[in-house]
Order: C-alpha cells, then structure tokens, then sequence
C-alpha cells in the first residue's frame, strides 16, 4: 500500500464514530489485510469502553474534525455522516515504521505507524501499563517516560483512582471503573514518619505524602510512572496543617504551620513536571487546619483557625493571572474549632460541596449568593470523631465518601459514591467497594485523575 499522507496523530483518535466506520467499510471494499480492520476495531472498542465509564460525550473529548487533512474529498466536515469517494481511497497506510516514514521491524504493532500505535496505548487502560511496561524494552521506556499521559491530557482521556491509606494497611490504590485494588511498595521512610499525622495530595502523575521524620518535616513521593517512592524536594517554607489543592500538573499548598508551631500566611506552588517549589503572595489571613481547593481555574481556601481560640468563617481566592489574593466574607460559616478536621470540602464540575460534620449532610454552595444549601444525608457518620477519620473527595463527576464501619463482618472501609448532578441516576450513594480488615479510620486519601 502507499504511504499515509498529511496524516498526524491525532487524526484516527478524533474522528467520531460513524466515520471510523465508513473507514472500516471502505478496507473491507479494498480487500486488505486484517490488521486495518483490527486497529480500527481496538479504537472503537477502547472508546466504549472508555464512555460507558465516565458519560462523556465526542464533544467533551474530540477535535474538530474540519482541521484533518486525511479527508480532502469529504463534502461537510460538520455533518454527522461523511460522504466518501468510492472511486478515489482517502486514507492510505504503511505497513510498518515510524512517522517518518522509515520501516522498522521493531514496532509497537506489526505494520502501524508509532505515533498511530502510541494513540491506541493512550486510550487504553492505565492500570494495563504495568503489564504492557513488561513486554519488552521498547514498551517499557514508553510507558515510563510518561509520554502517554501527555497523550491522555491532549485527548482529555483522565481516569481517576483513589489512594488510600488506612490502619493496619500500607497506601493502595483502587480504580473505580475495574473496581480493581492494587498495593503500592512499602514507603522507605523511618518510623516517626510512619507513625506520626500525615498529609497527602495528587498532582500530575505524583502522589506526596507529607509527615515528620526525626530529622524534621518531610515529603515522600510515588511516582505513577516508575511505581516507586522516592523524597521529593522540600518545601522552600515546610509546613504542616495547611491546606491545598491540585490542577493537572501544578499543587498549591497555603498557610499551616512552621516547624516552631508558628501559624503561616505564606503559600507555595508545586509544578509536578519540573519537581519543583515557587513561593506565591502570601494570603491576606495567617490560617492552619483549612481546606484548599481548585475551582473556576482559581485556587480556594476556607476555614481553619488563626490562633487557639480564633475560628475562621472567611475564605480567600488566589488568581493564578494576577498573583493576587482575595478575602470572601462568611465563606464557610460556622468556621473550624480547633477539635474539628479541616473543612470536608470537594468540587465536582467547578460546583464546590461540603460535608457538614455536625449535622451529617451534603451541602452545596451557591457562588451567587455566597451561602450554602443542604441536598442530602452523608451515608455515614461524621459527627461521631468531628469529621476526623472520614474522607470527602471529588472523583470525575461523582463524590465519594470513604468512612470506616463496625458491623457483623467485623471492622470495613466503604467507599460511597453519588453522582450530584445525575438526575434520577444519581439518586442514592452506590457503595463502591467494601474493604475488609482495614480499620475503621481513614487517615489519608488522594484522588489522582491522569
């Protein structure tokens, strides 16, 4: 066959389905090999997949199909159906090599182009990256160089999972949609580190856990891409106690406390790419036991406590544009005595809710109005240790709700998880998993969407 012409790599990826299919009828009218019409069915059959798990659209994922060059005899790019000229082959395919054209018979998949096979791989499944990292070389430095999930942040191909971390267990991690748990390596940290308070975040394809080691306040790092821990680089100010939030790549953390026991107002951004800590405008309110969060592409902080005695009930905005903070009145009212957790707070589709700790609730709240209206009861309770043991995350377009419960079956963590914005769907909490003998304390959880 000849070579595939004014064809990038996202070409075969974006196009909708009803096209690929006139693709695969127009092979078939050709006679060609079987390994089009494989390549074309393992498309079609990773993007169900991929839908039927996370209710997305073509609109939320796809490019504009009018900017392809592979299609220069369709008559309406806009349209739903494309019309093909039979007599003329529009697509036309190497049997094998790279993008430059060159042949190699050491390739991903027999006969395809590398930039076509690495779409195929971004689409698949990323708890299958373990297994396909262990086929050869090739495949190994693949998935370990983290260039497919510069692939799946470009077709907005994002799966979330949940780290967790409770008594009487190591940090797991568990995929919604396999309902699939998997251990993760022993952290090589000392003993203080292992048992003192910890905090965690996910950012990028890193998970960081932050503690107190003997030698003082440390961060210890697993690496999705190498499956490993390692330390990663210190705080320029370390801190405990603060809050913080995660977007793509780039974490904030802000306010807590020194070393010394001393409340901050300063804050720091984290860029996951380069390992690296910047120093941000301090918040206008020195504030420890608060909650952080991402929402309308700025970064929030509600809640917490100034002093002993003194509870927070505003909240700050930082503009990421213009490196400025901004104090929202009566934010969180009620604010954070120091016996309480931090804020249960989660932002589902830029829509921020709270899970109110003395009256075991889901709340949302109305940006308009700055107030907060009730929706429904949590599924457990979280007045019982003051929120403390409980964790309250955003997981795509769902909550999640991880609380420990005692019952016949012995001591279990249950995640629960409901849909807000689900309709009749997402009426009631869907228990995801149930995890035996682990406790009945949540001490961390992560939510790492890549």
């Amino acid at each position: 066959m000849e070579e595939l012409q004014d064809c990038n790599s996202t070409s075969l990826v974006a196009l909708p389905g009803s096209l690929v299919l006139h693709l695969f009828r127009l092979f078939g009218r050709q006679d060609q090999s079987s390994w089009q019409k494989y390549i074309l069915a393992y498309f079609l059959l990773v993007r169900n997949e991929y839908f039927s798990g996370e209710s997305k659209t073509h609109s939320d994922v796809f490019c504009d199909i009018s900017e392809l060059d592979v299609f220069p005899y369709a008559t309406d790019l806009g349209s739903e159906e494309l019309e093909l000229n039979e007599q003329k082959p529009i697509l036309k395919v190497q049997s094998g090599g790279d993008s430059s054209g060159n042949r190699s018979n050491d390739c991903y998949f027999p006969g395809l182009h590398d930039d076509l096979s690495q779409d195929c791989l971004a689409w698949s499944s990323r708890s299958d990256y373990p297994s396909l990292s262990c086929l050869n070389k090739r495949f190994n430095l693949l998935i370990n160089s983290g260039y497919l999930y510069k692939l799946r942040r470009k077709y907005g191909i994002v799966e979330h999972w949940v780290y967790l971390a409770c008594s009487l267990m190591p940090w797991e991690a568990f995929d919604p949609n396999r309902k699939r748990w998997m251990r993760l390596p022993r952290m090589p940290c000392d003993e203080c580190f292992s048992c003192a308070d910890k905090e965690s975040l996910a950012v990028g394809t890193q998970l960081l856990v932050f503690g107190r080691e003997y030698t003082g306040l440390a961060i210890w790092m697993y690496n999705l891409l190498t499956r490993s821990w390692s330390r990663c680089t210190p705080m320029n100010l370390p801190r405990c106690l603060f809050a913080s939030g995660s977007s793509g790549e780039i974490a904030i953390v802000a306010g807590g406390c020194d070393k010394n026991g001393q409340v901050l107002r300063s804050a720091e951004l984290y860029n996951s790419e380069i390992g690296r800590w910047e120093t941000i405008p301090d918040m206008n309110l020195a504030r420890r036991l608060s909650s952080g969060f991402f929402m309308d592409g700025k970064f929030y902080v509600i809640g917490g406590v100034s002093s002993q005695r003194d509870s927070l009930t505003c909240g700050e905005e930082y503009n990421l544009e213009t490196r400025t903070w901004r104090r929202i009145l009566d934010m969180y009212p009620g604010g954070t005595s120091t016996s309480q957790s931090p804020p249960l707070v989660a932002v589902v589709n830029n829509q921020l809710y709270a899970a109110d700790q003395s009256k075991n609730v889901v709340k949302k709240y109305d940006k308009a109005n700055n107030t907060w209206n009730i929706l429904k009861p949590l599924p457990v309770r979280a007045d019982s240790s003051n929120g403390w043991g409980l964790a309250f995350k955003a997981c795509g377009d769902r909550l999640l709700v991880v609380g420990g419960h005692r019952g016949p079956r012995g001591e279990v963590i249950l995640l629960h998880s409901w849909c807000p914005e689900g309709g009749e769907d997402g009426a009631d909490w869907e228990v995801l998993s149930v995890k035996e003998r682990a406790g009945v304390f949540v001490y961390n959880c992560a939510i790492m969407g890549c």
